[in-house]
């Protein structure tokens, strides 16, 4: 990989130390961002047009399940117990490793298209060692950067070699720091059963050197198990809590004192019933959330969706606390929750010192989004259009890693129908094998019920 140099954009690096421009140019050199100033000229380097254009760092999703791409929409009203009930306990364990394969690829492929360029792949769908490797391979014919955090099987008893087949793919597939692919272990929560049974698999990941994810705070658990968690020495700066919804006060301090990380999924968590996003809490505890899409069944996979609902979730509950005669929280501001989308999500997954940032020295995962379109223009303000403005049409350019894998509002190297090909075939494999009853409209060559 040579030079590239990004020309004349309007650069939001995020990074404190190196400050945001109106306009400059950025060079990468092979994996890694060299310089950002206000001109480059490297000879020989390729470059690319970035006028009209806000470059800034691609989006990090800390929480989704992509092997549900073939199931997108399939839940529009669904609640949090028709989700364990269909798609946990009916279509999930009927996925053979090749379904697997094509839902985690169209989800990736579907993030990068929207400038997502870090996932954690919540990957509860480890029906086999099969279905493992599925979703690797599946992630790494992506492209992206992604954190394959290692679930159970959709099912339990479906997978005897679960959970200590994380050993294996651990030795196999990341036995270097380098690639776009690292480990986490996605687990129980200690409020989901026995302390030792937590303790026992928290232990198996650090022992291979997995960050912790596991959802949290779900309504009708009991709390202060956390509390109790965090007084046996269990909890760490390497645990993310997802959700998080039914927390007291207690159990926040008690994620604060240890040093864990939250990922909230404010659009799923209002839909589908996980209780009210707790990012006011959140902040109370001097946390900074990271962003999560969660699940595709019900809500879309780009980031521009998430902004706008924790920024817009929580002005209306500090206002409402306001008009009430309380004492109103400080307002989130619009360059917050863009660092949430960015910063916050890079040290959530592990990866702050690799990305979340425009800064030299950094890997260089770029986004290039469009300030010239109908829904943006005139741009008054470059963070106000990102958060407030913009949405997927405004995905121009999409660097990982150096590697350019969306150029000029198109993926490269990505056979379009011969993808939906294959979504539309293990889709149509999937909902006639499970018996289930998919909404009307499925498309795809035949007619699905409603």
């Amino acid at each position: 990989m040579g030079s590239i140099v990004l020309k004349g954009g309007c650069v939001l690096s995020l990074d404190s130390s190196v400050g945001d421009f109106e306009r400059a140019d950025v060079l990468v050199e092979g994996e890694r961002i060299a310089a950002i100033q206000p001109t480059v000229n490297v000879p020989g380097a390729e470059v690319i047009d970035a006028s009209n254009r806000l470059v800034l760092p691609g989006f990090v999703d800390t929480h989704r399940h992509l092997w549900e791409g073939i199931l997108r929409n399939i839940l529009p009203d669904g609640t949090l117990e028709d989700y364990f009930r269909d798609i946990m306990g009916v279509l999930g364990p009927v996925y053979r490793p090749e379904d697997v394969y094509v839902g985690t690829l169209v989800s990736a492929l579907g993030a990068l298209n929207a400038g997502v360029t870090t996932v954690l792949d919540w990957a509860h769908i480890q029906n086999s060692p099969e279905h493992t490797d599925a979703s690797l391979q599946a992630l790494r014919d992506s492209g992206m950067r992604a954190v394959f955090a290692y679930g159970a099987p959709s099912r339990e008893g479906l997978n005897p070699r679960y959970p200590e087949d994380l050993r294996r793919i651990s030795a196999q597939s990341f036995a270097s720091k380098e690639q776009l692919l690292t480990l986490a272990w996605a687990g129980m929560s200690p409020e989901q059963g026995a302390l030792e049974d937590t303790a026992r698999t928290w232990r198996l990941a650090r022992e291979v050197g997995a960050r912790i994810s596991v959802h949290a705070g779900f309504p009708g658990i009991p709390p202060g198990r956390f509390a109790e968690a965090a007084r046996t020495g269990v909890l760490g700066p390497d645990v993310t809590y997802i959700h998080c919804g039914m927390f007291s006060p207690e159990e926040w301090k008690a994620i604060a004192d240890t040093g864990g990380t939250v990922s909230l999924s404010a659009p799923v968590e209002l839909q589908m019933g996980h209780g009210m996003p707790p990012l006011q809490a959140s902040l109370d505890a001097g946390l900074r959330p990271s962003l999560s899409v969660d699940v595709e069944t019900s809500v879309p996979g780009d980031f521009f969706t998430q902004m706008r609902a924790v920024f817009a979730l929580q002005r209306g509950l500090a206002h409402a606390r306001g008009h009430a005669g309380g004492v109103a929280p400080r307002l989130l501001t619009a360059r917050e929750v863009l660092e949430f989308a960015t910063v916050e999500g890079a040290r959530a997954n592990g990866l702050g010192h690799k990305v979340g940032t425009l800064t030299p020295g950094k890997q260089a995962d770029i986004v290039l989004l469009r300030t010239d379109l109908i829904n943006v223009m005139p741009v008054n303000s470059a963070v106000g259009a990102a958060v407030l403005g913009m949405d997927t049409s405004n995905v121009d350019t999409v660097l990982v890693a150096g590697r350019v894998l969306k150029r000029d509002g198109q993926l490269t190297g990505v056979d379009l129908s011969a993808l939906r090909e294959r979504v539309y075939r293990s889709r149509d494999f999937v909902v006639a094998r499970s018996g289930y009853r998919a909404p009307f409209g499925g498309g795809g060559g035949k007619t699905v019920q409603p």
